[in-house]
């Protein structure tokens, strides 16, 4: 059992799904992770709700807004002050797409593109820090940005969160380990010449699985799409899957799943800001991310795999 009290800054702490079916995205994930949903009952919450295992907050989990509205994970990076990241953002040459706001007086946020177009939430931690389970089956194990412009987003990133930077091994393209205090906490995989030109970067999560080869047949049965077979990576056996909406995300075998840092808590404040599926389970609202192209089945590559 992998339990978290909290998170220190700079390490990644929360992953969200922005669904265009969101009845049949609990079906999936119930079914492959053993999760069930949790939503909020106030108007202003929207739909947004918490995937929960053994109870504990793992995920959240909304609709996507609007008919033009995609299915997508989104990753959020823990922060002392979502101000200060703001700023640092747009020092590093990212762009704000959501103001920091304060979210029902459970933390702060805000959304923020990298200079190569991936959005990435920043979460000030406060009463709610994040997920409450991590690194074991059916809970997030790793985060992953996959870009073509690994020079400007290997800048920006150590920028924006104090990251250091561990470059790796990797089968093609730059391949780095990004480190809290000497801990591995994310990664970024250059896409190789086996994606098409057009595929948008994006942060992938990983979730841990105590059978790959299991989880993708259950997730094929349900209508999931293999992006990547099983394939042999640093930390175990990785998979890449699309659920049947289209969203992305991996699984990774229990070998050596990636360290985390020491936690930490922190205080939030600033004013109220729409409700969504945040750490709080009434965080933001994703329709921030769903104007971003989602990256599709079959545009992914792991050079790196779990960097």
């Amino acid at each position: 059992m992998s339990e978290r009290s909290g998170y220190k800054s700079g390490v990644p702490c929360w992953v969200d799904l922005s669904s265009t079916d969101v009845t049949l995205s609990v079906r999936f994930y119930r079914e492959i992770f053993g999760w069930e949903a949790v939503f909020d009952p106030r108007p202003e919450a929207g739909g947004h709700g918490r995937f929960t295992l053994r109870g504990k907050a793992v995920a959240g989990i909304g609709p996507s807004r609007g008919d033009g509205g995609s299915s997508v994970w989104n990753t959020w990076v823990a922060t002392e002050d979502a101000g200060l990241t703001a700023a640092r953002v747009r020092e590093a040459g990212g762009e704000v797409v959501v103001e920091p706001a304060g979210v029902f007086g459970e933390g702060a946020m805000t959304v923020v593109r990298d200079p190569s177009g991936a959005s990435v939430t920043a979460w000030q931690v406060g009463p709610r820090q994040g997920a409450e389970i991590v690194g074991e089956p059916g809970a997030l194990a790793w985060n992953e940005l996959v870009t073509r412009d690994t020079a400007r987003c290997g800048a920006f990133y150590p920028a924006v969160f104090g990251w250091g930077v561990k470059d790796v091994d990797g089968a093609g393209g730059r391949c780095v380990e990004w480190q809290v205090d000497g801990h591995p906490v994310a990664g970024m995989t250059e896409s190789g010449p086996r994606v098409p030109p057009d595929t948008p970067p994006h942060w992938l999560a990983y979730f841990a699985a105590e059978d790959v080869d299991a989880t993708v047949a259950r997730a094929e049965e349900l209508g999931g799409t293999v992006v990547l077979p099983r394939t042999p990576a640093p930390r175990g056996p990785v998979a890449v899957l699309a659920d049947p909406q289209s969203a992305l995300f991996a699984v990774v075998g229990p070998d050596r799943p990636p360290a985390v840092s020491p936690a930490v808590r922190r205080p939030a404040d600033g004013p109220p800001a729409r409700a969504g599926h945040g750490p709080a389970g009434t965080g933001p609202a994703r329709a921030e991310h769903e104007s971003d192209p989602a990256p599709s089945p079959g545009q992914v590559d792991l050079s790196c795999g779990v960097s």
